[in-house]
């Protein structure tokens, strides 16, 4: 019988937080999106603007799920997921994203898709890639971290990589403003990166979180005319290089499947594959 929210399915708060970093550092690669989010904002529903939800068992902390803006199980079995997706139908949906482990992710959406509606897009097979070495390939040293005075040229190529990944622009429904705060944050923390040709970006590449232990990336771009000269590939590489001396030893990111050049620019990078990811996108 499927699990309820009965059996030990609560929100979590600050006072957990010890027991959630617990449960999360047993995979600080797979898990550095819910690790970082539960440092900056202690677990706390004002700062996390949504929720995190545990699952207990016997006063034991087995399982959590982060429900904001993406909805992530995090260290979930299947009995797990289905807990979690039974306290979700309690409640009208309010995430954009569903992303995580392949088998958490699809087991939470069996439970939810006949009352959550149709997803815009599923992409169920997305290889997790980590790095933990130097790259196998020589770095794009004019690749640099980016400044506010890149912004009038980085931020139209952030849009453009949002919308060619995601299919809906990030200014759609009035959003340009906190896209754009986003754009600006991350170059504030010197988690972004790019190489400009005559002041054009032709490619880019974002630290999206990371904690001492491991750091995720993502909006890894090239502009389509410039797409199959290596810049990618040599790119990545330089980004490695960055993340790996200072920010942490082991970078990751997830791909589409279907991806097949950037999947290939990873692994010339030197990226390996751990697991499968899923995404489902409203």
């Amino acid at each position: 019988m499927p699990t309820t929210t009965r059996h030990g399915v609560r929100p979590l708060g600050s006072a957990d937080l010890e027991a959630f970093l617990a449960l999360a550092e047993r995979d600080p690669v797979v898990n550095v999106f819910a690790i970082y989010r539960a440092r900056t904002t202690s677990l706390e529903p004002r700062w996390l603007g949504g929720e995190v939800w545990g699952r207990f068992a016997n006063g034991e902390l087995v399982a959590a799920c982060h429900v904001g803006a993406n909805l992530v199980p995090i260290q979930a079995t299947a009995d797990d997921a289905r807990a979690f997706a039974e306290r979700a139908l309690t409640r009208s949906r309010s995430v954009s994203t569903i992303v995580g482990p392949h088998d958490a992710v699809r087991v939470f959406w069996d439970s939810v898709a006949d009352s959550w509606g149709s997803p815009r897009e599923c992409r169920w097979e997305q290889p997790h890639l980590v790095i933990d070495t130097p790259p196998l390939v020589e770095a794009d040293h004019r690749v640099r971290r980016t400044t506010r005075q890149d912004l009038p040229e980085l931020y139209p190529a952030c849009v453009a990589m949002y919308t060619e990944e995601v299919g809906v622009s990030p200014e759609a429904g009035g959003g340009a403003d906190l896209y754009r705060a986003r754009v600006s944050q991350l170059t504030s923390r010197g988690w972004s990166f790019a190489r400009f040709d005559e002041g054009r970006v032709v490619f880019k590449a974002e630290v999206a979180c990371a904690t001492e232990d491991a750091a995720q990336v993502q909006g890894v771009w090239v502009p389509p005319d410039r797409r199959g000269e290596g810049l990618a590939t040599a790119g990545m590489a330089a980004v490695v290089d960055f993340v790996q001396h200072e920010i942490a030893p082991v970078v990751s990111l997830y791909v589409n499947e279907w991806n097949t050049p950037a999947r290939r620019a990873y692994e010339a990078v030197g990226f390996r594959e751990t697991m499968r990811f899923s995404t489902v996108m409203f």
